[in-house]
């Protein structure tokens, strides 16, 4: 993997356009769409067949506040409300211009393409995500990232906008004055286009599946289960560093304490969040699972043989069922039941009298509304009945969320100070709203990012066209 930046005297290059945007996973995408959208038609080169990165792995998820879909469902929201949140979630360290910035763009961005693509957003109305003081995750119909980016992409197509595969961004070039006048794309034969563009938009994800990087930068997950897009390999970051650009939240992440094991097909965090738990190898809780699933990456990774279970019922298991990945690990039999606890410790071959204690010390604590040793209020959650469930989990790194610093036009900003005036950044290339920290992470801010910020791209990039 190669990410250069080269200085030429005078570049040249064998094609022009407008814009040129790195990365079509949801990012890329929408910042298409955005920038067609102002009358500049832009070029989008993706470095796979076809495109989905880490968009598709998702459970295709975007929060926004003060929606239509929301009213639809009684449910009030506000920006103010969306901003404190991730800002509370992010232990105040997330920069609150951003914040502002995202929060305001989400719903106007989920609508807009509800409206003008005909993509069929949906509230999810039947439980919360840790960290959210109100329902506002947005999801087309199977609840998959794998349909967003589809129909992100037939919007694409639909609108005549150009789509460059298997073409693979490996250098930036820049004039003797610093200013970027395009790139050089290298095809799986070896032969390079140099693709001149009046403005670049850096929507290639982030560095989670750079190992020396994370190495680097996350070294408790260097050699976790990487569950992100083979893609992400911090182009974005290598060219910053050349570029003298500035870089924030390195160390911030978004991780996952919940992958079927050995599967390795995501089980949505609702197991947990509606009175659900986790137990490892001892049949034994270990954590507040309420905190959030990016902090349980780690926090399961340091259980014995970096596993744990997910304790549920059949009752929660059809809240999960909403999700094609739940569905998908139903189908390969990831997903154990029996009627009674020692019944589930016996098939998942766990010490039956530990576990008969712990489920039963669950349980208590919902029945009396209290707050456990960990921290945990099981205030909310129904007592789990029979048939009880199980699935055997792992940890794993999803992708990281610290990168570009930009400004309110989502313009990369120099470490010196000022900005580089046509690149821009969206979506994991540029910094998130997380902070340092995994548990720093609010559900969806992967892809809040992505849309917002995508669309802000477009936008400005357009005008420079």
């Amino acid at each position: 993997m190669s990410a250069a930046v080269v200085t030429e005297a005078n570049p040249a290059f064998e094609t022009e356009v407008p814009v040129a945007i790195i990365g079509a996973g949801a990012a890329g995408l929408v910042a298409a769409l955005s920038c067609r959208a102002e009358g500049v038609e832009p070029l989008v080169i993706e470095r796979d067949p076809v495109p989905r990165g880490s968009t598709s792995l998702s459970a295709g998820l975007i929060p926004a506040a003060g929606t239509r879909f929301q009213r639809e469902r009684g449910i009030t929201d506000s920006v103010e409300a969306f901003a404190a949140d991730i800002q509370a979630k992010a232990h105040g360290q997330a920069d609150p211009a951003l914040v502002a910035l995202v929060a305001g763009k989400a719903a106007p961005t989920v609508e807009w393409l509800a409206d003008a693509y005909g993509l069929p957003f949906s509230v999810v109305h039947d439980f919360d995500y840790p960290g959210h003081a109100n329902r506002r995750m947005h999801g087309l119909p199977s609840r998959s990232g794998a349909e967003l980016v589809d129909r992100l992409r037939q919007a694409v197509e639909a609108a005549e906008i150009p789509l460059l595969t298997e073409a693979r961004v490996t250098t930036l070039v820049r004039d003797a004055a610093g200013v970027l006048h395009g790139l050089v794309a290298e095809r799986p034969d070896g032969s390079r286009e140099r693709i001149g563009a009046r403005a670049i938009v850096l929507a290639c994800c982030g560095y989670a599946g750079n190992k020396a990087l994370v190495r680097k930068y996350i070294p408790d997950l260097a050699d976790a289960l990487y569950f992100g897009h083979p893609g992400n390999e911090g182009e974005a970051v290598l060219w910053a560093e050349q570029l003298g650009a500035a870089l924030r939240d390195m160390t911030g992440h978004q991780g996952h304490g919940s992958v079927a094991h050995p599967q390795g097909i995501l089980v949505s965090w609702a197991v947990i969040m509606e009175g659900g738990f986790q137990v490892n190898l001892d049949g034994l809780r270990f954590w507040n699972e309420s905190s959030g699933y990016s902090e349980a990456g780690v926090a399961v990774l340091r259980q014995k043989d970096g596993v744990a279970f997910d304790i549920f019922d059949a009752r929660i298991a059809a809240i999960a069922r909403q999700f094609e990945d739940f569905r998908q690990a139903e189908a390969q039999g990831a997903i154990v039941t029996a009627d009674t606890p020692r019944d589930l410790a016996a098939k998942l071959k766990l010490p039956a009298e530990a576990f008969a204690a712990t489920f039963a010390e669950a349980e208590a604590h919902k029945r009396n509304a209290a707050r456990d040793g960990f921290g945990r209020d099981w205030s909310r959650g129904a007592p789990l009945a029979a048939p009880l469930c199980a699935v055997r989990v792992t940890g794993a790194l999803f992708h990281s969320q610290g990168g570009l610093v930009i400004d309110q036009a989502a313009r990369v900003r120099l470490a010196s100070g000022g900005i580089i005036p046509n690149l821009f950044a969206a979506g994991g290339a540029a910094c998130g709203v997380s902070g340092p920290e995994a548990s720093g992470y609010l559900s969806g801010n992967g892809l809040l990012t992505a849309v917002a910020l995508g669309r802000i791209a477009g936008q400005r990039a357009a005008r420079l066209g």
